[in-house]
């Protein structure tokens, strides 16, 4: 028996998932995608087999690695710790700068299958006291997740998640109950770009971020800054006075991008991202810089 269709005997309920006569419908993020028998939603791995929701990609790995903590980036959380960092496959939006659209936009990529308790078991042995759920989308394979940090708090390991936020709010609820830390992207301040330019919800994420403050989860905050997408000095300070109305002391990082994927505007200014970050100092207590080098 292949390592996958071992994994295929594994039963696990979806959850966030209903049948709707031969449709499934998926209320896990704002897409709710109503899934046809033989297809997947808009995240590639969450589908409909025979009018019952499917994730047959619980398990599969794309990348396993070790990390310093401050890469996710989170400085403000287990400083100069390492982190166990696993990713996956897919994603429920679709940015057309995404830096790991390799793994984020397909499935048929190479990876491993793991039990949550072979990750647990990895993090014991390497001496890492956080996990990270990183890379692409964790929050698509929730169950998986929720699995692996159930089984982390167990043994004493703290749960981070790097993730987009565009989950809905039960789902939300859910996975904060064993998180410790999250790094969120806010990919931009716009709500027309966040729906047609990435395929998200910015009001889903900014609740998310709220969420994460009310939960008492140690929350950074991360905004790739990218031209002609949300570098307007408007839309900068509109996004500073959102994090400094839930609390001015979560830290963002401005970081720098680099055409990537199917966005070719020219990188990131590094002396218009400083001049950002001090802009935004006036109202954040920590603002850091990401992807270069600012003398």
């Amino acid at each position: 028996m292949t390592e996958a269709s071992a994994f295929s005997q594994i039963i696990r309920k979806p959850l966030f998932m209903t049948p709707e006569g031969e449709n499934v419908r998926c209320d896990l993020c704002p897409n709710k995608c109503e899934i046809k028998s033989g297809s997947f939603g808009i995240c590639g791995v969450r589908g409909n087999k025979g009018a019952k929701g499917i994730i047959p990609f619980y398990g599969f790995i794309s990348a396993l690695a070790i990390d310093p903590i401050e890469k996710k980036p989170l400085y403000h959380f287990m400083p100069g710790t390492n982190i166990l960092s696993l990713g996956f496959a897919g994603c429920n939006l679709h940015c057309p700068f995404c830096q790991n659209w390799h793994i984020s936009q397909n499935t048929e990529i190479p990876g491993k299958w793991m039990q949550p308790g072979e990750i647990i078991s990895a993090a014991l042995k390497n001496d890492t006291p956080s996990i990270a759920y990183t890379y692409s989308e964790p929050l698509v394979h929730i169950e998986y997740v929720l699995d692996c940090m159930a089984l982390a708090k167990k043994h004493g390991i703290a749960n981070v998640l790097v993730t987009n936020g565009c989950i809905n709010e039960s789902a939300a609820s859910a996975i904060l109950k064993l998180t410790d830390a999250a790094n969120v992207d806010l990919k931009c301040y716009d709500s027309a770009s966040y729906k047609s330019c990435l395929g998200g919800d910015l009001e889903t994420v900014k609740n998310f971020i709220k969420l994460c403050h009310k939960a008492n989860v140690h929350i950074e905050i991360t905004t790739l800054v990218v031209p002609d997408l949300n570098d307007s000095k408007e839309e900068l300070s509109a996004a500073a006075d959102f994090i400094a109305s839930v609390d001015r002391e979560i830290p963002w990082h401005l970081t720098a991008y680099h055409p990537d994927y199917r966005w070719n505007a020219p990188a990131t200014d590094p002396a218009f991202l400083k001049n950002a970050a001090k802009e935004a100092q006036g109202k954040l207590a920590n603002v850091h810089t990401g992807n270069v080098f600012l003398i």
